[in-house]
């Protein structure tokens, strides 16, 4: 942690500034990023802003947007005697009739890790087949795509389940009915691909700031954005320049590009976007559980009757117009993805409320 960005007093200058910037007109302004959000509700920031100044979450959680249909595949892995490992995160998001900690109670073989590296240790120490449930952005999958490469052990495979942000920007900005007017983009995502990709969406007329994730990087991020707006400017700003470069990490972009293919991919509660997903290439084959193994789940039911998560991924709606929300969905019994994990934003909204408790 950096303490710098955690400075009450420079908080206190950068919040007059923002008030002293603040459009007459309402500004919405939307992160993609399930740390952001975090950030936001734990300390309280949205309290500190001007009251036509809003928030919004879009589809930066990866635990929310990855579909039920990949949660089925991996408990039917798990179902059909292979170890299913996954990321603790995942363990409660439910799937169309359960989730991987129920298939788990049920006697499935499922366990949790915190890397890639965890999975291959386990199949390395057993003749059983390991599967890595893949989830996540690009943050995550270059460490799969070089376990992949690397040639782990036979009995070892990934379920890919990974998403690039870009993409689903795309989906949001081009909707005809977007309701936002500046984006702060996330900025793991942002050290594995640079600012580049964001540049179309300045050109689209929406300000973009990359942005870290203490309080004063978002407080930081606003202003950059008012700045812009009062300028009748859209373009791409490097907030987290301390960690973030324009072309980001080439030898992950390498790697990521070597082991998968961009293909379609279903996003919860949002649908099917374009070119946003990773699939293994054909080269590397025998790792792809979805090659290995005859996968059939049946059915499969995106989100359960009245969730709202679709759109709150979509910045359409705030956790507390669920009717849901606090009363048959809370983190103890999640009945929608987003109430689930660190970075679920009605599970943020739920601990630390709107508007924070600290």
């Amino acid at each position: 942690m950096s303490l710098e960005f955690r400075d009450r007093a420079l908080g206190k200058k950068v919040v007059r500034l923002i008030h002293s910037l603040m459009l007459d007109e309402a500004v919405r302004i939307m992160h993609v990023c399930g740390t952001h959000e975090q950030t936001i509700t734990k300390h309280g920031l949205r309290a500190l802003l001007p009251p036509n100044l809003e928030l919004l979450s879009g589809p930066g959680c990866p635990v929310c947007v990855t579909s039920a249909k990949d949660i089925d595949e991996a408990i039917f892995l798990a179902k059909s005697g292979a170890t299913l490992v996954t990321y603790g995160d995942m363990m409660r998001v439910p799937g169309s009739d359960m989730s991987l900690a129920e298939a788990k109670a049920d006697g499935a073989d499922v366990k949790v890790a915190y890397s890639v590296n965890d999975a291959v240790r386990m199949a390395s120490n057993t003749k059983n087949d390991v599967v890595f449930f893949g989830i996540g952005f690009e943050t995550t999958a270059p460490s799969n795509a070089a376990t992949i490469f690397n040639k782990p052990p036979e009995n070892f495979s990934i379920l890919s389940s990974h998403k690039l942000v870009p993409p689903a920007m795309d989906a949001l900005v081009g909707d005809g009915d977007v309701n936002f007017d500046g984006v702060i983009a996330p900025g793991h995502v942002s050290t594995i691909i640079g600012t580049r990709p964001y540049e179309r969406f300045a050109e689209m007329g929406m300000p973009v700031i990359v942005t870290g994730f203490e309080p004063l990087d978002i407080l930081f991020a606003i202003l950059m954005t008012l700045k812009q707006m009062r300028k009748g400017q859209s373009k791409v700003e490097n907030e987290y320049a301390r960690v973030v470069t324009e072309q980001g990490n080439l030898r992950a972009q390498k790697l990521m590009n070597r082991v998968f293919d961009v293909t379609d991919a279903y996003w919860r509660g949002i649908g099917e976007i374009a070119n946003s997903g990773l699939a293994i290439k054909s080269e590397f084959c025998q790792f792809d559980a979805r090659e290995k193994y005859d996968i059939d789940v049946g059915e499969v039911q995106d989100l359960p009757p009245g969730c709202s998560c679709g759109l709150i991924l979509t910045a359409k709606a705030t956790p507390e117009e669920c009717e849901l929300f606090g009363k048959a969905c809370t983190p103890e019994k999640p009945y929608g993805p987003c109430m689930v994990g660190i970075e679920g934003t009605c599970h943020n909204w739920w601990k630390y409320g709107r508007y924070g408790v600290e």
